[in-house]
């Protein structure tokens, strides 16, 4: 498939081919191609760079960053089960509470996740740069990954705050701290001095790469964040960023919303950026099926293996959806059925998800709503078949709602509400247009909500929105110092340069 042109080349390069070490330059690479012959043209350096692009392969995994933040937010829980499972030893306790630990699993793996992928770009920007071999399409490839780079710091600013920064992979020192303004400026300076050296128009040959798209719509959210991580409006400059995309007209508002998660997702004109995934490739890395669905569930989609029945929807929040709303099917509640459309009774029991949880301590087999937003193929198996659905991370509907949100903070909304793939976006879901009376804070978090939902989206919202230290379900009020999560003990213990966020 085209799709996984440059991951499966990837993979395979690296289980080949020794490259230079990350962490010591003296180090002899053994490889069986040494790198100034391989970097000889484009084929080769995609497949070279690709290594940078399989870091965000483990984006949505059970223990890193899309973890940590959803599992924070009010979006998605794991209380413990009756059975004296899913507990473990309170971590995921820790983030649903907001008292977060520097020794908490999720929160090292997470950090892990993002430094892994910036140390990844690191070496391979700097080993293209160092070649003396040129052909055309070098320096488009080298800007690609410094904008993931740019990425990659975005989420570590995002979550973090104050961060270790180093672009040198020559540089064997500890890593300095730097501030959310060093870091938000270098993000910014990286995206305008590079953008227009990207691809404009997406294809085949960039799917799942950066593209101008993925670049603008990282753009527009970062300025429309501005005021909470540096303290400064620039909301005009986040519409700015998101015309930017909706000049390119490549991208639209799929009539399904679902087509957007199907298990053969690439044909939608609604995802700017995505991870490609394959059932084998890229197995022990997309699993939701596992984390989220009970055993009974096998009978509904022909499964094999067991589920380990963790991530459940929070409770209350299915309550955001109208019941027209066909976003709701992302989740699945009520009467169960079988691949043949009956009821599924187990032992004389109706198999039925409950969207409610009675004690949080002790959760039941079947309380909580679970997650079937993205397709799930026959056969998944966890560790032999994985789910081969996209992971989106970027989608045109996001950029749209960007553009609206920050138009609303400018009290200028009403210049938005006629356009067609804005309104689409609702009556796609089966919901009028929105209208100024839903132009309220409150009220456009929960559509948020609803739209992207499972997303990754739901902490850097309610942070915006002012509610992210607000009580909800078995959690407390927490503090302003829980907007950033811990820099983890063992990162602290092995960099002298770095000091802890307020706890």
């Amino acid at each position: 498939m085209q799709k996984f042109k440059y991951t499966v080349h990837a993979i395979c390069l690296t289980l080949v081919l020794s490259m230079v070490s990350c962490t010591d330059l003296d180090e002899v690479a053994y490889s069986s191609i040494p790198v100034d012959q391989f970097l000889v043209n484009e084929e080769n350096l995609i497949k070279y760079a690709g290594r940078a692009y399989t870091s965000l392969q483990r984006y949505p995994e059970e223990f890193s960053i899309w973890t940590l933040g959803e599992m924070a937010s009010d979006e998605m829980v794991a209380p413990g089960r009756d059975d004296g499972f899913v507990w473990d030893n309170g971590r995921w306790d820790e983030l649903h509470t907001h008292r977060y630990s520097p020794t908490n699993k999720i929160n090292y793996e997470a950090w892990n996740f993002i430094y892994q992928g910036i140390s990844a770009c690191n070496e391979i920007i700097f080993t293209i740069n160092d070649s003396d071999i040129e052909f055309p399409a070098k320096a488009g490839i080298s800007t690609e990954i410094e904008m993931l780079r740019a990425y990659f710091y975005y989420m570590a600013m995002d979550n973090w705050g104050n961060i270790p920064f180093t672009i040198d992979f020559t540089d064997k020192s500890l890593p300095q701290q730097k501030n959310r303004k060093f870091i938000f400026d270098y993000i910014e300076k990286t995206i305008l001095d590079n953008v227009n050296k990207l691809q404009a128009q997406p294809g085949p040959d960039y799917y799942g790469r950066v593209t101008q798209g993925m670049a603008y719509t990282l753009l527009a959210k970062l300025y429309l964040n501005a005021q909470e991580w540096i303290g400064e409006d620039k909301f005009q400059l986040s519409i700015d960023a998101c015309n930017k995309v909706i000049a390119i007209n490549s991208y639209h508002i799929e009539d399904d919303y679902f087509a957007n998660f199907k298990v053969h997702n690439e044909s939608s004109t609604e995802n700017i950026f995505v991870i490609p995934m394959h059932s084998i490739f890229t197995k022990d890395r997309f699993y939701w099926y596992t984390l989220t669905l009970n055993d009974a569930s096998r009978a509904t989609f022909n499964f094999k293996g067991g589920m380990w029945d963790e991530f459940i929807l929070e409770p209350g929040f299915l309550n955001k959806f109208d019941d027209n709303d066909i976003r709701k099917k992302s989740f699945l509640y009520g009467q169960q059925k079988d691949k043949a459309g009956n009821d599924i009774v187990i032992d004389g029991e109706p198999f039925i998800y409950t969207p409610t949880v009675a004690n949080y301590m002790a959760r039941k087999k079947w309380e909580g709503a679970r997650c079937a937003k993205y397709e799930y193929q026959d056969q998944l198996e966890y560790y032999t078949t994985d789910m081969e659905n996209d992971f989106v991370l970027f989608r045109y509907a996001d950029v749209l709602y960007t553009k609206l949100e920050a138009l609303m903070r400018l009290g200028r909304a009403g210049e938005m509400l006629n356009d067609a793939d804005l309104q689409k976006i609702r009556t796609r879901a089966g919901l009028a247009p929105l209208q100024m009376s839903d132009m309220t804070h409150s009220e456009f978090l929960n559509e948020l909500g609803r739209e992207f939902a499972w997303e990754g989206h739901r902490r850097q919202d309610q942070i915006r929105f002012g509610v992210w230290g607000n009580s909800g379900w078995n959690k407390p009020a927490s503090g302003p110092n829980a907007k950033l999560f811990p820099i983890p003990q063992q990162v602290l213990s092995t960099n002298s340069n770095l000091v802890q966020n307020p706890l």
